[in-house]
């Protein structure tokens, strides 16, 4: 097998790739793991390109001006148009890694590792993942700017919240539709766009409902919009803040509700998806399920956003949901989600 400029082969590239998603997220380790190739690979190597953004924007201890250079950096080696090397992006990353490294780190500073596996991979995938990563990396270097004098985002309005929720999570329908739409029905294909921005939106308000509190802790960064919380009389400095809680739950439940509100698109999204190209149903309904089970948990126990730090299902939900998919037939995921709205799948 041949090997690159590093020495390695591109299959201990490739096994690295997998290794640091398993590392860095439950919820795609699960999605990955229910894909054949050569879905999963494309997937695999689509969410890791998204991870390295993704740390940078989260990371409190670079400077917005700098944060949003590294972004569109970034962006450059990913454009094949724009000749830029992978070597510039790492140069200029390495001076904020930290001195303790974490997983999402790790991912950072391996990021040629990810972005030679997407070079090798064939010109229809290079094509459905290019353009959503992009519009990911760049729109988060926008978000950057834009917040840029706060030292963190403070999202403005429902409105904002949903824009920022697009360039943060829109890859993933646009994506996998781009994937797949090769070997679909012309139905299939426009049912599948239409619904894909629901799919995304739904994936990424329960994360802003769920995690709000650890969000501004860890990360500096507010979505819960100012608009809602002024209704309560709050700003943005006043999330985390336990003494509060009473006035930051009609926040969570309406953020909840604007979750909750994409469900019926994202399931349209779910049915109207070939299994193609290794792709599976499962892959998709897994976490679509999970969030219904989150949004239930999120409308029980809001306030556990603040006094816990955020809001999880069980593991024996998880679980639950995952042993549905065991076999050769998939069931209704319409049956499964108004079970999991109504109490923990492993409870029936």
């Amino acid at each position: 097998m041949s090997q690159n400029h590093t020495g390695r082969s591109p299959q201990e590239d490739i096994t690295w790739c997998y290794d640091a998603v398993h590392r860095v997220s439950r919820t795609f380790s699960l999605t990955i793991a229910e894909l054949d190739e050569p879905m999963a690979h494309d997937i695999c190597v689509g969410y890791l390109l998204c991870r390295v953004a993704d740390t940078i924007e989260d990371a409190g201890h670079i400077p917005p001006s700098t944060q949003s250079e590294l972004l569109r950096t970034y962006s450059r080696v990913l454009d094949p148009s724009a000749d830029a090397s992978v070597r510039a992006f790492d140069e200029a990353a390495a001076e904020w890694l930290p001195e303790t490294m974490t997983d999402d780190w790790e991912v950072v500073d391996n990021a040629a590792r990810a972005v030679g596996v997407f070079r090798s991979l064939d010109e229809r995938s290079l094509s459905a993942i290019r353009g959503p990563v992009r519009e990911l990396v760049d729109g988060m270097a926008m978000f950057v700017d834009r917040y840029a004098e706060e030292g963190g985002l403070r999202i403005q309005t429902l409105d904002e919240l949903e824009e920022y929720c697009w360039y943060a999570a829109g890859t993933v329908g646009t994506l996998v539709t781009g994937l797949v739409s090769h070997e679909a029905t012309d139905e299939q294909v426009a049912q599948m766009e239409r619904n894909a921005r629901a799919f995304a939106l739904l994936l990424q308000l329960v994360n802003v409902a769920k995690d709000a509190a650890t969000d501004m802790e860890e990360e500096n960064n507010v979505y819960l919009p100012l608009e809602l919380l002024e209704q309560e009389g709050l700003d943005h400095g006043d999330v985390d803040d336990p003494t509060n809680v009473d006035s930051v739950v009609p926040v969570i439940e309406q953020v909840t509700e604007r979750a909750e509100g994409y469900l019926d698109g994202a399931q349209r999204w779910l049915e109207a998806m070939p299994e193609t190209r290794g792709n599976t149903l499962s892959a998709w309904a897994i976490p679509f399920l999970l969030a219904v089970g989150t949004i239930r948990e999120l409308k029980a126990r809001p306030e556990d956003v603040v006094h816990e730090g955020n809001v999880k299902i069980s593991r024996e939900e998880v679980h639950a949901v995952c042993q549905q998919f065991v076999g050769d037939e998939n069931p209704p995921v319409a049956d499964l989600r108004a079970k999991i709205a109504e109490r923990p799948l492993h409870e029936y």
